[in-house]
């Protein structure tokens, strides 16, 4: 399918996956409500030592289920089933050769106030994540998994594909090898790795969909059935070639296929990136 013939989607969410995760104040919260019952377990078993309690037990017995219950309501919206799936699929994945190298590429990528994905794609420092990773900041810090922190300069921003170049002063750096376009092909097995939900280094895998038309774009991005969450944006989709054929930059719900991540092709990244120096030239190919 034509990827220009593509039904508008209008329903993006999640485009700043790199924000802060909110459900660390339910955490709290859950922690405070344990730390709260145990309280409470503790009064009710020494009221209980007394030979005449000023209340009956079974009144104990039904706050420590309220206290339950309020728990357990608070639960999803702080561990996700998915969630807690993604991690085993992440070892699982891990344990291959390949996805461990792959994975000594890819960063963190922090600002005052974010916290997203990006990787290196050359062996000298440059490393490629989400304009709306580092919007508004002129410098980020970088954490390789191996080669450790590192300041880097945002080189080159491109807004409207949410594309920017991160450099950091480095030799011999492991990197990714870049695919020369994507080629759409449906089910096509991918994998990606980043950093969602405050996890860091997490190998995921999926398959391509199809193009899809957003509001925020110009052009069509790519659709893939994944497990993709706050804090993958910038995280390279790798075939199964070992070569990154798009970047993660948000979700989607469709009526369609449900809640899929969104990736921009790498051709978009060609088309503005000169290797010899950062943005093409008019007349350069």
């Amino acid at each position: 399918m034509d990827k220009n013939e593509e039904t508008p989607h209008h329903d993006i969410i999640d485009e700043d996956l790199y924000e802060e995760f909110d459900d660390e104040e339910l955490l709290e919260l859950v922690e405070a409500a344990r730390i709260d019952a145990l309280e409470k377990a503790r009064e009710r078993k020494a009221r209980l030592k007394n030979p005449k309690p000023p209340y009956p037990k079974w009144i104990f017995w039904v706050i420590a289920v309220a206290m339950l219950m309020n728990i357990i309501a608070l639960l999803p919206q702080t561990i996700s089933i998915p969630a807690i799936d993604f991690l085993k699929t992440s070892a699982k994945l891990s344990a291959q050769e390949d996805i461990k190298e792959y994975k000594q590429s890819v960063v963190v990528i922090e600002t005052e106030d974010s916290r997203g994905t990006g990787f290196s794609f050359t062996s000298d420092g440059n490393i490629l994540t989400n304009y709306h990773v580092v919007e508004g900041n002129n410098n980020v810090t970088v954490a390789f998994k191996e080669d450790g922190l590192f300041n880097g300069r945002v080189k080159e921003t491109y807004p409207e594909v949410d594309l920017a170049v991160v450099e950091v002063d480095g030799e011999d750096l492991p990197h990714l090898t870049l695919a020369d376009e994507f080629t759409l092909t449906e089910e096509e097995p991918i994998y990606f790795i980043g950093n969602p939900l405050r996890f860091t280094g997490i190998a995921n895998e999926g398959y391509v969909k199809d193009y899809a038309i957003v509001k925020s774009k110009e052009d069509p991005v790519v659709m893939m059935d994944a497990p993709v969450y706050r804090g993958n944006s910038g995280s390279p989709v790798i075939d199964e070639a070992g070569m990154v054929i798009g970047v993660v930059f948000a979700t989607l719900d469709t009526d369609e296929a449900g809640r899929v991540g969104l990736f921009i092709p790498i051709d978009y990244f060609h088309e503005r990136y000169s290797f010899n120096g950062g943005i093409k030239d008019e007349n350069e190919t």
